[in-house]
């Protein structure tokens, strides 16, 4: 499945590279994106299409109305993103349609079914109609946050993918742990991993190919549901998304500070602050990628509170970093008024 899916999302990638290029179809460009102009913005359908189609090969997964939902939601994400790939599409539409994904899934069965305690281990059941009504809310809030985080940090040639890579070979690793045991989820994130690194080999830097907003929100979409998937592993899943979390946090509280919308695009993400220090892309990506390694070596080695301190002081780090970036480009801004 996953030597079907790298290959099948290769062959698209490229498709529709050549077609595209053929017939002048490159889609719209953001402002915020720091993108080759000749890039294609269609890597959502190699992505989604791959994915769904490794999905059906793999004769050892089961397709279960838990799956369906997977599917039928990330077509789903596939129209409208796609469209808003050529004609942007208003924020509270592209919201509105984020929050059907994810009743799409619940309704088919998706649950966060537990909450683990960090300290003791124990866990809290929400199977009942309380629990339910609980259940709803943290996935809604969990599935939105994960789209709009792995979203955000689509600026810069193959970043969102190379995380996304990452994460989903994390959940892949740790589904084949004795104490977790779960090859349907390992499976799937392995066929997720394979469309991601096909969609790579033209992502990188100069990039040719970018993954758009059904590419993007679809990288965060089954992040999110993979996390979830048969036991909860959003820990997990934040552990090794420090980085981008917590830039997602930070942009939003200094457009808050600052009196502006939150959904108002800009470039005050870390990424775009390092290329205003003279960071060459592909240094930002192989930062971003070996933290999130790092990151992701951790996650699969240590349990519950243990996690929880390394989320903690992971964050805290990043916070520490942002702000030392944000020092040195006031300095260097304060010094060019200067001369």
């Amino acid at each position: 499945p996953f030597l079907f899916s790298l290959g099948l999302s290769l062959v698209i990638s490229w498709g529709i590279i050549f077609f595209g290029r053929k017939n002048r179809i490159l889609g719209r460009i953001g402002g915020r994106h720091i993108h080759s102009k000749k890039a294609i913005r269609l890597g959502g359908v190699a992505l989604i299409i791959s994915f769904v189609a490794g999905l059906f090969f793999s004769h050892e997964l089961v397709i279960t109305l838990e799956i369906w939902g997977f599917i039928i939601a990330s077509l789903m994400i596939l129209i409208v993103g796609t469209i808003d790939d050529f004609k942007e599409i208003f924020w509270k539409i592209q919201f509105f349609f984020q929050m059907v994904s994810v009743l799409v899934i619940f309704i088919a069965g998706v649950r966060i079914k537990f909450i683990t305690n960090f300290f003791t281990g124990d866990t809290l059941s929400l199977e009942s109609q309380m629990g339910i009504v609980v259940s709803v809310f943290l996935i809604i809030f969990w599935v939105v946050l994960l789209m709009n985080v792995i979203n955000w940090s689509d600026g810069i040639d193959g970043l969102s993918g190379s995380i996304t890579l990452i994460t989903s070979l994390t959940i892949f690793f740790l589904s084949l742990k004795p104490e977790v045991n779960q090859p349907p989820v390992a499976i799937m994130a392995l066929v997720l991993a394979g469309s991601v690194l096909g969609f790579l080999f033209f992502n990188f830097y100069p990039a040719r190919i970018l993954a758009g907003t059904s590419g993007s929100n679809f990288f965060g979409f089954s992040l999110a549901v993979l996390s979830i998937f048969s036991g909860t592993k959003i820990a997990t899943a934040i552990l090794v998304l420090i980085v981008p979390m917590i830039d997602f946090l930070w942009v939003i509280l200094n457009r808050l500070r600052r009196g502006r919308s939150i959904f108002l695009p800009d470039k005050s993400h870390i990424h775009f602050k390092l290329l205003e220090l003279g960071w060459p892309p592909l240094k930002i990506n192989l930062f971003f990628s070996g933290i999130t390694l790092l990151a992701s070596a951790l996650a699969l080695n240590t349990r519950m509170f243990g996690k929880l301190a390394v989320i903690l002081l992971s964050g805290l780090l990043v916070i520490i970093f942002l702000y030392l970036v944000d020092r040195k480009i006031r300095l260097k801004n304060g010094e060019a008024i200067k001369k």
